[in-house]
């Protein structure tokens, strides 16, 4: 049932999302099925840039771990082999490192373009088929396009299908809900700007190879909570290790994130986007894990969104609780 209804979850949030844009192109007086398409093709375009980014960042990686894989073995032999002496342990080092090359050589080929799309084949397939994959991906973008072009119309048959006595508490919901999204969605863009100057900046002082991508990509998966920043800071310390070892640019990385992460979550955020939706952060850890066993990566990233909608509902029903004869007796 959840597989059913994800395609469609997903395209009314993109198409909340990129309403603005749609309006905003209505006004330039073009015609609804125009303004519709150059929308959906925008945002096909920037989720094709991020993807573009990870899979940059692959590139990077790949080679370079290739590269630093027998520097590795030989640190960690003169590391480690002293310390085995001393238990008497001893290991076949050479080997140890003949196999371990053979094994990194080959998955690791001189080719990343074809491990990283094996890579990508792989996580696509996980859970559901390619085809499947496809036409769900087709199914969005159809179903996000017309709902651009119906929006008013869709929202006007949904509201004829409430009661009269309940069409004045639904609507105040609903403004409630929309100012609230709204109020995430323009912070976070703000935020993910500011973010990903930051992010760039300093790991170019730093001297990180493909610093911008990385800086944008980690500011980008912000819009993850916990999940974002640590993907991020995990590619970041990987390049830094593979580029220059364990030096001090590993204890510079992990001191620009966590400088990154006071910034973003004590100063921009609260200014910003007003502490994003209010919710406490074991209730963001609940529902990230909620929304993702439901509905999978989709499920992570429209967890928040879904639960600000939730936070509204159970704040207006806690206020009729509250209210209620049978609370004050």
């Amino acid at each position: 049932m959840a597989e059913l209804f994800t395609p469609f979850l997903t395209a009314f949030i993109l198409a909340y999302i990129l309403r603005p844009a749609f309006l905003w192109l209505e006004r330039r007086r073009l015609p609804a099925t125009i303004a519709a398409l150059l929308s959906v093709v925008f945002g096909l375009g920037v989720m094709i840039a991020i993807l573009s980014l990870f899979i940059g960042l692959l590139k990077t990686e790949l080679p370079l771990i290739r590269a630093q894989w027998p520097e590795w073995i030989a640190n960690t032999q003169a590391w480690l082999g002293p310390k085995l002496s001393e238990f008497h342990i001893g290991l076949d080092w050479g080997a140890l490192k003949t196999a371990a090359s053979q094994k990194i050589s080959a998955h690791l080929s001189d080719n990343a373009d074809a491990l990283i799309s094996s890579t990508l084949e792989t996580v696509l397939m996980s859970g559901s088929s390619v085809i499947a994959g496809f036409v769900n991906s087709v199914l969005i973008v159809f179903v996000m396009f017309y709902l651009l072009i119906d929006w008013d119309h869709f929202f006007g048959l949904m509201k004829k299908m409430v009661p009269l006595r309940a069409q004045e508490t639904i609507h105040h919901l609903a403004m409630h809900t929309d100012g609230l999204l709204s109020q995430y969605l323009n912070g976070m863009v703000i935020v993910i700007a500011i973010m990903s100057a930051f992010y760039s900046v300093g790991l170019m002082l730093i001297g990180i190879q493909g610093a911008v991508a990385l800086g944008i990509f980690t500011a980008i998966m912000i819009v993850i909570p916990y999940i974002g920043i640590i993907l991020g800071l995990s590619l970041a310390i990987l390049s830094a290790a593979l580029q220059f070892g364990p030096q001090y640019e590993i204890v510079a990385v992990l001191a620009l994130y966590g400088l990154g992460q006071f910034i973003e979550g004590f100063v921009l955020t609260p200014r910003l986007v007003g502490e994003r939706i209010g919710l406490h952060p074991v209730a963001v850890l609940f529902s990230l894990l909620l929304f993702g066993k439901l509905f999978g990566f989709f499920g992570v990233l429209l967890a928040l969104p879904i639960s600000a909608v939730a936070l509204v509902l159970v704040q207006y029903l806690w206020s009729v609780y509250t209210q209620s004869s049978w609370y004050q007796k």
